[in-house]
């Protein structure tokens, strides 16, 4: 967000009252000097570089702010490397690759040479941060270095989504860390990167004059195009009538972005004044923009001072009361290095390991790529029924069908499944006995704490409402998308709550409302468009739906995403199944000829056999 750094040139500290009442930089490192100064090196950056920056940290409890400084400063020397103009890009991009390498091996050793990793290799450390998930952001930076080129405004978010949520979603677990969580209701994670869109896009808007100097120009096509022959005038540094419409239209789009007063409801106040207030300047350096014209193409616009100030000096006032009204968690020791060594940015989770063997040696057949579904959905029904059959409690079959679902996932990986999506909890399954519930609850839960996919390479995420779902479960829910985000294996969705009408439906109003707002216009609305305000709109079409208990029913099950879907049916229930079912499941799926209403062509080979599996 460095758009924010345009907002002042003050350094607005918090009253050294309140300064006393939390730990500082000097109380965490204790008497370590060269820590101190790495520390004091990223404030000073900080300071200098993106002062606004610098003032929503001051914003942040005095015990947080040192970590701040080191994720700010990190980011900022990648970005650094990444502009260096000494260098063509291939030189440039090898330089951000080798910090990011440097970054990992300091993280195994605890320590840097160099005074940012250090300080960053501390926060981590201290803070209990797990930096793999900045993998894809750094990434990112390293990939930069060449124009960049998007067709459309879901190209473009994709890509401002990876290269700043993770380093913001490091802060927001800083604060969950201390004992104050930046809380996102889970019905707003689309306000809140829509708010992180808003910041990019401003960011672009104020540096417009020095990127197009540079031969950039970071707007989606489908923008572009919207005001012809503005392309054209901006790269050849002509302020002309289509040029300035392009800009207002993007200042207004930005300004809508950024402005999303229901993403800090029900948050903690002093985390919500830190959001608020960069919205505020956020609104303050739009103002900018559109007041400078022509001159955008020569400089980057500055708020006012008056209009800083207007901002900053309330904001100091709310986050000291609230921060003095807060009981705060003090980072204990340091963790082991040794334990730093698995996550890791540049490479991901060095410590992933493969899935289990079957315990009778069984391994997946070969299944020609032709043949192999890209998605796999399956409903896990009969655990009741197989409880009921041996005269057991029905949450005991719930128990039994957690291993059932960590087989599905060895056998994924093993034969090379890229997408797998399981039913675990519908949105009508709340009409069942409570303490039923109870234990699916509570299984899912502990599966996502200490369950034994936490060092697969597997990526998790989560389709559902958030409603009556138990805080900790939803907090343990969104904790697991975040730490394997950067995963590159299986991407495992687990339907939790969830229903296909409900989610068709609030896809439906996201939609009504992006129109209504001016995003999208209502006669040119294809599938495409519906399809990527759907909570995964990179979510594929399922290939494979497959169901157990002897149910012949989809059951409300991913019904937009189903609806080309080889449907399998089998009788077992769901705890007596294993990955062997899977694999059986996927070599019938490769006899069948899809025809997408088209006349077949040719016959389909015959895939080699399943492995037999005993009765």
């Amino acid at each position: 967000m460095r758009a924010l750094s345009q907002s002042t040139t003050e350094d607005l500290d918090v009253a050294p009252r309140a300064r006393r009442r939390q730990p500082t930089a000097r109380s965490l490192t204790g008497e370590d000097p060269a820590l101190r100064a790495a520390y004091r090196l990223c404030r000073r950056t900080t300071r200098r570089h993106d002062p606004a920056i610098h003032a929503l940290i001051q914003l942040m409890p005095a015990v947080l702010r040192p970590a701040g400084w080191a994720l700010w400063a990190a980011a900022n020397a990648l970005d650094d490397l990444a502009d260096q103009r000494d260098a063509g890009p291939a030189e440039r991009a090898a330089r951000v690759e080798a910090w990011t390498e440097a970054l990992q091996r300091d993280l195994a050793a605890g320590t840097s040479t160099d005074p940012v990793r250090h300080a960053l290799v501390d926060t981590a450390l201290r803070w209990r941060l797990d930096l793999s998930g900045l993998r894809g952001a750094m990434a990112g930076t390293r990939d930069d270095v060449r124009d960049r080129r998007f067709a459309d405004w879901a190209a473009w978010r994709a890509w401002c989504n990876e290269g700043i949520v993770p380093w913001v979603d490091q802060v927001r677990h800083l604060f969950e860390q201390a004992g104050a969580p930046m809380t996102l209701r889970l019905d707003q994670r689309d306000d809140y990167e829509r708010f992180v869109n808003g910041a990019q896009l401003t960011d672009i808007l104020t540096d417009l004059g020095p990127d197009l100097a540079q031969g950039l120009l970071l707007l989606p096509q489908e923008a572009l195009d919207a005001c012809p022959g503005a392309e054209d005038d901006l790269r050849q540094g002509r302020w002309s009538p289509a040029a300035a419409a392009l800009i207002g239209a993007m200042t207004d789009q930005a300004r809508r972005w950024v402005t999303r007063p229901a993403m800090t409801r029900g948050m903690h106040p002093g985390a919500a004044t830190v959001l608020n207030t960069s919205a505020r300047l956020l609104r303050a350096q739009l103002d900018a923009v559109e007041a400078t014209g022509p001159a955008l193409l020569e400089r980057a616009p500055h708020p006012s001072l008056v209009a800083r100030a207007r901002i900053l000096a309330p904001a100091r006032v709310r986050s000291r009361l609230a921060w003095s009204l807060t009981p705060l968690t003090v980072p204990g020791p340091r963790r082991p290095a040794v334990e730093a060594s698995g996550p890791s940015p540049a490479a991901g989770d060095t410590a992933l390991r493969p899935p289990p063997p079957h315990p009778d040696g069984a391994r997946p057949p070969r299944i020609a790529a032709d043949r192999m579904p890209s998605h796999v959905a399956i409903i896990m029904d009969g655990n009741g029924r197989w409880a009921e059959q041996r005269g057991l409690p029905r949450s005991e079959g719930h128990r039994a069908g957690g291993a059932a679902a960590h087989e599905m996932i060895y056998g994924a990986l093993e034969i090379g499944l890229r997408h797998l999506t399981l039913y675990a909890f519908s949105t009508e399954n709340w009409k069942r006995d409570t303490e039923e519930i109870a234990t699916i609850m509570e299984a899912i839960r502990r599966d996502l704490d200490e369950g034994p996919i936490r060092d697969l390479d597997v990526r998790q995420r989560w389709s559902g409402r958030p409603d009556k779902l138990p805080e900790e479960l939803v907090q343990a829910l969104v904790r697991e998308e975040r730490r394997t985000r950067a995963r590159t294996g299986l991407t495992l969705t687990v339907c939790f709550n969830y229903g296909g009408r409900d989610e068709i439906t609030r896809a439906a109003a996201a939609l009504a409302q992006a129109a209504r707002a001016g995003d999208v216009a209502p006669h040119l609305i294809g599938e495409d468009d519906f399809a990527r305000y759907l909570p995964h709109p990179d979510m594929p079409d399922v290939d494979l739906l497959w169901r157990t208990g002897d149910e012949r029913r989809t059951s409300n099950f991913l019904p937009w995403q189903a609806t080309y879907a080889e449907l399998y049916f089998t009788s077992d229930y769901w705890p007596d199944v294993d990955r062997r079912d899977l694999w059986r499941a996927i070599t019938e799926y490769g006899r069948r000829q899809r025809r997408y209403g088209a006349a077949p062509l040719t016959s389909p080979q015959e895939p080699p056999s399943a492995p037999s599996r005993p009765v």
